[in-house]
């Protein structure tokens, strides 16, 4: 197409980039293109921070996964409102969607928690579930794994996270990892064997983390325990709609963390330590001032 960059990205916008692999963010103006018949315009009121984020900014995938190019923007759970007239695209593709329209700080790990228990008929009560990490997204899993009657253990290399799992969050049971290489968080390089020795016949381990490296996968006890191993990620406008609508009838919310736009490198500074409980959500709407 031709014409100058205003005239192709007429649409002024500004917020946080990644210059290069070192991660650190700091404002950055940008333009999009003009808004068109079947687009949607979002005010971004609340961004949570997942540890996606960091790998993104940080280009920890690669080429494996998804190779970053900079400036590099992250940002994938948010909460916003629409600024733009919506009745062009319900005309177009008639679907709901009032499920993402809120001027509350909301989490959606909730729907990354919540739609693996489901999809995978692992929402019946009296099932067994084991959360590996208790972090944004394992402390939602274990709200919602409660809330289909599942007894629930957590597993993890902290012993000082017992008290918080069981009496707090509402697990049956909690089980230390002894070496803290054999078992860690499901954003990390971790072992899969010991975990899947802790599968009964026709189990099933299911990923919602993305570690930076490659897991090695050992394939002859899924054959000799009929065990699997499976994958899950964001739900679409259904299952997301279904997870608001059962997370209210069960009261299940996120723990989050407000914290302001500035503070961001702080944040992941934190997140990499593993210190917060159990999510960020920066306050876009009250504190991203543009330059």
């Amino acid at each position: 197409m031709g014409g100058t960059p205003e005239d192709v990205h007429p649409q002024k916008a500004f917020g946080w980039a990644a210059r290069d692999s070192s991660g650190v963010l700091s404002p950055f103006n940008f333009s999009r293109r003009a808004t068109g018949d079947l687009d949607v315009t979002f005010k971004v009121l609340y961004v949570g921070i997942c540890h996606s984020d960091l790998h993104f900014i940080k280009n920890e995938w690669g080429a494996d996964f998804i190779s970053s190019s900079y400036p590099a923007v992250p940002g994938v759970v948010y909460s916003e409102k629409p600024i733009k007239d919506l009745s062009v695209v319900y005309s177009e593709k008639p679907k709901d969607l009032s499920v993402v329209y809120s001027e509350r700080p909301k989490d959606l790990s909730v729907v990354y928690s919540k739609r693996p228990i489901k999809d995978l008929s692992l929402d019946k009560p009296g099932l067994h579930i084991g959360v590996v990490g208790l972090g944004g997204l394992g402390h939602m899993a274990v709200k919602f794994a409660k809330a289909f009657g599942a007894k629930v253990t957590v597993i993890s290399t902290s012993p000082n996270k017992k008290e918080e799992a069981v009496n707090r969050l509402g697990a049956d049971s909690f089980f230390i990892s002894r070496d803290p290489e054999q078992i860690q968080t499901v954003s990390a390089v971790h072992p899969l064997l010991p975990l899947i020795g802790l599968l009964k016949t026709e189990g099933k381990l299911i990923m919602v983390g993305a570690p930076d490296k490659p897991l090695e996968l050992p394939v002859l006890p899924l054959l000799l325990g009929r065990k699997m191993v499976a994958g899950s990620g964001i739900g679409g406008m259904k299952e997301t709609q279904e997870m608001i609508n059962f997370a209210a009838k069960h009261n299940i919310k996120a723990d989050i963390e407000i914290i302001p736009m500035d503070y961001v490198n702080t944040a992941m500074d934190r997140l990499l330590k593993v210190d917060v409980r159990y999510r960020f959500v920066i306050d876009i709407g009250n504190t991203l001032k543009a330059t």
